[in-house]
C-alpha cells in the first residue's frame, strides 16, 4: 500500500517506537518501496480510509463488505470494518471479528496497526502484546515488530518483557535508545516491587552496572542517557557519586534546562548536607541573577545550618569546592545590601528580589531571637518602601502578603494609612469616592484594599461601616471599567476573554457581602452579592473567581440550575475535573437535579477512565524521546488519580443515582446491578491508599490567616469526606445484595451471573449490615464535633443533614428488614416463625413511623417573601431528596418481601384447597405487609399533593413585585439581583418537577407489589 493512499491509516495508526529524539520514524520498508509501484490493494481500500477518515463509519461497514465478498483473504479489510463497528456501538461483532483476523496471526503492517488501534479504542491493550508476541516469533530481526511489542509491553506495565524485549532489539540494531529502554524497564521493576529490598539490592544494581558499563565503553551519547544514570544513583542513595556525574564530563550533557547543573549541584548538597558548598552556590548563582528567589531561600537556609553547627572557614585556602561561603549573620547583611545598593543605583526599574530578601532574613532573624534584626530597619518601613517601588504590579500583593506577620497589630492602620497617601486620587464634582485617573493609581489603589483586607481591617469593621466599604468598593469597581478600553488601538471595550483592570474590586466587595451575611443573618446581603457577580460576569465574560463564587452561593441557596452553565463556561480541562469537580458533583443529586447530576458525573468518569489510556500515551512518548525521568512521574500520576477521593465517589455516586432513577421503573433491580458489574462482597475503594486531590485554594481570597482554612480542618474535611464515602458506598452495595436476594439462579442464570462478574454469598447481607452499623456511628461521634469549614474552603458533605434528616436509620432499618426476610424465606412458614414475623411487623411499623417523621422535615416554603425581605430554605430541598432516596429503598424492600410472601402464601391457599380448612387462622405477616403497602401509598401521595402545592406556590410566586427597601440599589443593580432570584426560583421549581416525577413512578411501582 502506498503512502499516498495510507493517509488516513498513517495519521491515525501512526508506528511509535522505533525512534529516539534524534531518529526519524521508521516506516516498514514494504511500504516505502510500494511508494512508487501501487499494490492493488491500496486502489480497493482506500474508499475504506475516506469513508473511516470522514468518520462515515457505516458507509466504511457496507464498502469493507462488498470488498470482503470479492476478497475473503483481506484481512485489513476485515479490521477496518471491526474498527467501524467499534465506532458504531457494536463492540461484541467488532471483537468477533478482530479475532479471526488475530487467529490467522497476520504479519502485514497493515492489518498489525489496524488490530492495534482497534484492540486500544476497545480499551484492551493486552491483545496488543499477544499480536506482536506472534509477529515477533515469526519475523525475529524484524527491528519494527519488536519495538512495536516493547511499547506494547509499556502499555500493560509489563516491565519485565520491557527489558528483555529492549535488549532483542539491541542486540539487532546496536543503538542507545534501544539499550536504555532496557535500562529504563529495570529503573520500572525497582520502583513497582513491593519489596524495597529486591529493589535496592538486585534491579538498581544491575540497571547501575549496565549503565557504568556504556560509560566505561564511552558510549554515552545523549543527555537522556544522563539523567537515567543521575536518576539511578539517586534512587540508590549514592549522592556522592550522583554528585560526580554531574560536576564531571557526563554533566556537560545536561543542557535542556537551565541551571539545570546548578540546580542538581544544590539538591545534592542539601541532601548530603553539605551546607558549605550549598551556600556558596547559593551565592554565586545570586551575584549572576539576584531575583531568583529560590537561591535566595536556599543561600538563608544553609547559613542558619552553618550557624548553629559554628562552622568556620579554614585559615588558608577556599572555603569549600565552590567558593567562599558566609557563616554569620553580619555577613549575610552585608550581602543583602550590597544587593540593594546595586538596585537602588539603577537607572532601570530595580528587581524585587534583594527588597524582598531583606523582609526575609528579617522574619528570619526574628524567628531566631537575634538582636541583628534591628541593623536591617524597620519591616513597615521597608514594606513602604516596596510598595512605592512596586505598588503598581499586581504582583505586590502576594509578594507584601507573606511578609505582614512581621507588623504588630497596632502598626496595621498605621501601615494602611501610610500607603493611602501615596495613592494618586482625584476627586471629580458630584463623585462622592476620590478615584484614580489611570490604571498604574488604579491597582496601587487595589493593592492597598487587598493589604488592608489581609490585615482584617475589613472584618473589624461594624455593619454600617462595612455598608459604607462596600459602596466605595463598587465606585471603584464601576470607574476602573473605563480603562478596559485602554487596550484597545479602538478604544472599544476589552475583549470578552479579558478581564477588567478592576474585577478584584468587585469580588473584594462580594466578599465584604458574604461577611455582612454572615454577621447579621440578612439574606438581603447575599442577594446583593448575587447581583453585584452577575453584574460583574456580565462585564468580564471570562472570570473565573466571578463564576466559582457564584457556584458556591448558588448552591448554599439549593440552586443548581444556574451552575451547570457557570461550570461549563469554566472549561475545565483534564486533572481539573478531579481538582475542582467536587463543586458540582457534591450538590448536582442532593439538590434533586437528577439529570444534571448524571451530566456532572460523566464529565468527571470521563476524564478518570481515559486516564489510563492517555498516561500509557505519554509513557510510550517519553520512552521515544529519551524523558527517562519523567516516566515514573506520569505513572505516579496516573496510580494518584485512580486512588482518588473524587473518582471513588463519583463512581459510587453514579451507580446510587442510576438505581434511584431506573431501577424497578426502566428495568428491574436486578438487571441493573448486574450490568454495573457490582459486587456486594467486594471492596473497590482503596481506603488505605485514597488521596485528595481536590484544590482548596481554588478561591481567591484575602482573609487574615486566623480566618483561612486551616491543616486541621483540611483533615477533618478528608474524614468527613471519606465518612460519607463510606456510608454511600456501603448503601450501594447493600443494594446490590438486596437485589440478588430475591433471585433464584437456575442453573443456567447462575452460569450467566457468574459470566457478569456478579455473585452474592448467603451471609453478605449481615456483615455489610453490621459495617454499616459502625460507620453511622463513627459518622454520629464526627457531626457532635460541630466541625465548621470557612465559606471559601472545602463545602461540607451530605452526612450532617443525612443523619438529621434519618435517611440513614431509615435505610438501614430496610435493610435490618430484609435479613429478617431472608430468614423468613430460609425457613418458610413451617415450625414456629412467630418471633421472625413480630419482627418483621415491627419493622413495618417502625419504617413508616420514621418516613412520617422525615416527611414532616419536609414542610414549609422554599421561598418564603415578607415585604422586602426573600429567604430561602434549602433544607427542605435536600431533606426532600433523602425522603426520595429512602423511599427508592424501602421499595426494593418491599419488591424483595413481595417475592418472599407470594409464593408462602400461595403455598398456603393451595394447602387450604387440599384440606379444605376454612378457619385456618392467616399468619400475621401478611396482614401487616398488606397495612404496611397501605400506608405507604397514603404517605407517597401525600408526599406528591406537598410538592404540588410547592411547585404552585412558587410558581405564583411575583419576584419582580419585590422591593429591597433601603438597600440603596439603583435600577441596574436592582435588574441583576431580580435576575439572581429568578435563576434561584426556577432552579427550585425543576428540582420540585424532577423529584415529582421520580416520586410519582415510584408510587406507581408500589402498586405492583401486592401479594
Amino acid at each position: 500500500m502506498g503512502t499516498q493512499t495510507a493517509h488516513w491509516l498513517f495519521n491515525h495508526f501512526r508506528i511509535e517506537c522505533t525512534a529516539h529524539a534524534q531518529n526519524a520514524i521508521t516506516i516498514s520498508p514494504n511500504m516505502a518501496a510500494r511508494g512508487h509501484v501501487q499494490d492493488p490493494n491500496d486502489r480497493r481500500l482506500r474508499p475504506i480510509y475516506d469513508y473511516l477518515d470522514n468518520g462515515n463509519n457505516k458507509m466504511a461497514i457496507q464498502q469493507a463488505d462488498k470488498l470482503l465478498k470479492k476478497h475473503k483473504d483481506l484481512h485489513c479489510a476485515k479490521v477496518l470494518k471491526a474498527i467501524g463497528l467499534q465506532r458504531t456501538g457494536k463492540q461484541d461483532e467488532a471483537f468477533l471479528l478482530a479475532q479471526e483476523v488475530a487467529t490467522l496471526e497476520p504479519t502485514d503492517d497493515n492489518s498489525l496497526q489496524a488490530l492495534t488501534i482497534l484492540y486500544r479504542e476497545m480499551h484492551r491493550p493486552e491483545l496488543v502484546t499477544k499480536l506482536y508476541e506472534v509477529a515477533v516469533k515469526k519475523v525475529p530481526t524484524s527491528e519494527e515488530y519488536l519495538s512495536h511489542l516493547f511499547m506494547a509491553y509499556a502499555r500493560v506495565g509489563e516491565y519485565k518483557k520491557m527489558q528483555q524485549a529492549g535488549m532483542a532489539l539491541y542486540k539487532i540494531v546496536p543503538k542507545n535508545p534501544y539499550y536504555f529502554w532496557s535500562v529504563m524497564s529495570l529503573v520500572m521493576q525497582a520502583i513497582s516491587a513491593q519489596d524495597e529490598n529486591l529493589s535496592q539490592t538486585m534491579f538498581l544494581p544491575l540497571a547501575e552496572r549496565m549503565v557504568e558499563k556504556m560509560v566505561k565503553e564511552e558510549k554515552i551519547e545523549a543527555e537522556a542517557e544522563v539523567q537515567l544514570y543521575f536518576m539511578i544513583l539517586e534512587r540508590l542513595g549514592k549522592y556522592v557519586e550522583a554528585l560526580e556525574v554531574v560536576q564531571g564530563q557526563l554533566g556537560e550533557k545536561l543542557t535542556s534546562e537551565l541551571q539545570s547543573r546548578e540546580n542538581k549541584c544544590m539538591a545534592l548538597y542539601r541532601r548530603l548536607e553539605r551546607w558549605p558548598e550549598c551556600n556558596a552556590l547559593s551565592l554565586k548563582l545570586l551575584l549572576k541573577n539576584p531575583d531568583d528567589w529560590q537561591f535566595y531561600q536556599s543561600y538563608f537556609d544553609s547559613l542558619f545550618h552553618l550557624i548553629d553547627q559554628g562552622w568556620a572557614p579554614p585559615e588558608e585556602g577556599e572555603h569549600c569546592a565552590e567558593g567562599d561561603v558566609h557563616s554569620s549573620v553580619a555577613l549575610a547583611i552585608g550581602f543583602v545590601e550590597e544587593r540593594l545598593a546595586a538596585e537602588d543605583g539603577k537607572e532601570s526599574r530595580p528587581l524585587r528580589g534583594p527588597y524582598l530578601a531583606r523582609l526575609e532574613l528579617i522574619g528570619r532573624l526574628r524567628g531566631r531571637g537575634c538582636p541583628e534584626e534591628l541593623q536591617l530597619g524597620e519591616p513597615l518601613e521597608h514594606m513602604f518602601q516596596y510598595f512605592v517601588k512596586f505598588g503598581d504590579k499586581p504582583c505586590c500583593i502576594t509578594d507584601l502578603a507573606i511578609f505582614l506577620h512581621l507588623l504588630i497589630p497596632d502598626q496595621h492602620v498605621q501601615f494602611i494609612n501610610r500607603l493611602t497617601e501615596t495613592v494618586p486620587l482625584t476627586e471629580s464634582e458630584g463623585d462622592e469616592v476620590a478615584l484614580p485617573s489611570d490604571p498604574r493609581a488604579l491597582q496601587r489603589h487595589m493593592c492597598v484594599a487587598q493589604l488592608a483586607r489581609s490585615l482584617g481591617l475589613h472584618h473589624a469593621l461594624d455593619p454600617v461601616g462595612k455598608l459604607d466599604l462596600i459602596r466605595q468598593l463598587k465606585a471603584h469597581y464601576r470607574h476602573g471599567l473605563q480603562f478596559g478600553k485602554l487596550r484597545t488601538p479602538t478604544g472599544k471595550s476589552c475583549l470578552k476573554t479579558e478581564l477588567h483592570f478592576s474585577d478584584m474590586y468587585c469580588l473584594m466587595a462580594s466578599h465584604v457581602y458574604i461577611d455582612l451575611w454572615n454577621e447579621t443573618g440578612d439574606e438581603g446581603a447575599l442577594w446583593q452579592c448575587l447581583g453585584l457577580l452577575e453584574e460583574g460576569l456580565s462585564h468580564s465574560p471570562s472570570n473565573a473567581q466571578f463564576k466559582l463564587l457564584l457556584i458556591l452561593l448558588f448552591c448554599g441557596l439549593g440552586a443548581f440550575e444556574p451552575v451547570v452553565d457557570l461550570y461549563s463556561s469554566l472549561d475545565a480541562k483534564h486533572v481539573q475535573h478531579d481538582t475542582i469537580g467536587f463543586l458540582l458533583t457534591r450538590y448536582a443529586e442532593s439538590l434533586g437535579h437528577f439529570a444534571a447530576a448524571s451530566q456532572s458525573c460523566n464529565f468527571s468518569l470521563r476524564f478518570f477512565h481515559s486516564n489510563q489510556k492517555d498516561t500509557s500515551e505519554y509513557i510510550i512518548q517519553a520512552y521515544k524521546y529519551g524523558a527517562f525521568e519523567k516516566i515514573p512521574e506520569f505513572i505516579a500520576f496516573r496510580n494518584r488519580l485512580n486512588r482518588s477521593l473524587h473518582f471513588a465517589q463519583v463512581r459510587t455516586e453514579r451507580m446510587l443515582l442510576d438505581l434511584f432513577t431506573e431501577a424497578d421503573i426502566s428495568s428491574s433491580l436486578e438487571e441493573n446491578v448486574m450490568s454495573m458489574g457490582l459486587c456486594p462482597d467486594e471492596e473497590d475503594i482503596p481506603w488505605a491508599d485514597m488521596r485528595d486531590n481536590r484544590d482548596l485554594t481554588v478561591f481567591t481570597s484575602w482573609d487574615p490567616k486566623d480566618r483561612q482554612l486551616s491543616e486541621e480542618q483540611r483533615q477533618q474535611s478528608l474524614e468527613e469526606e471519606a465518612l460519607w464515602l463510606k456510608v454511600r458506598s456501603l448503601t450501594l452495595r447493600l443494594i446490590g445484595s438486596l437485589a440478588l436476594l430475591g433471585h433464584r439462579p437456575t442453573p443456567r442464570n447462575s452460569e450467566k451471573a457468574a459470566e457478569n462478574g456478579v455473585a452474592v454469598k448467603p451471609d453478605t447481607l449481615r456483615p455489610l449490615m453490621a459495617q454499616l452499623d459502625t460507620a453511622l456511628c463513627n459518622a454520629a461521634q464526627f457531626t457532635e464535633r460541630g466541625v465548621q469549614y470557612p465559606l471559601l474552603g472545602p463545602p461540607s458533605t451530605r452526612l450532617v443533614p443525612a443523619l438529621a434528616s434519618g435517611c440513614c436509620q431509615c435505610q438501614a432499618t430496610a435493610f435490618q428488614l430484609a435479613s429478617h426476610l431472608q430468614e423468613l424465606d430460609t425457613t418458610g412458614l413451617l415450625g414456629n416463625t412467630s418471633g421472625v414475623q413480630t419482627q418483621i411487623g415491627n419493622s413495618f411499623k417502625s419504617l413508616i413511623m420514621q418516613l412520617q417523621e422525615m416527611f414532616s422535615k419536609c414542610k414549609g416554603d422554599l421561598l418564603d417573601v415578607n415585604g422586602s425581605q426573600c429567604k430561602t430554605q434549602p433544607s427542605i430541598l435536600e431533606n426532600l431528596v433523602f425522603f426520595v432516596e429512602t423511599v427508592c429503598v424501602i421499595l426494593w424492600v418491599c419488591s424483595y418481601c413481595g417475592s418472599v410472601l407470594r409464593p408462602l402464601k400461595s403455598s398456603l391457599q393451595k394447602k387450604k384447597k387440599k384440606n379444605k380448612e376454612t378457619h385456618t387462622v392467616t399468619p400475621e405477616v401478611f396482614t401487616a405487609y398488606q397495612e404496611y403497602t397501605a400506608s405507604l401509598q397514603i404517605l407517597l401521595t401525600q408526599a406528591l399533593d406537598h410538592i404540588r402545592d410547592l411547585e404552585t406556590s412558587l410558581t405564583a410566586l411575583k419576584l419582580e413585585g419585590l422591593s429591597l427597601e433601603g438597600r440603596a440599589l439603583s435600577e441596574e443593580e436592582g435588574c441583576f439581583v431580580k435576575t439572581a432570584m429568578e435563576k434561584v426560583q426556577s432552579s427550585y421549581l425543576r428540582s420540585l418537577q424532577e423529584l415529582g416525577e421520580l416520586l410519582r413512578k415510584r408510587a406507581d411501582s408500589l402498586r405492583s407489589l401486592k401479594i
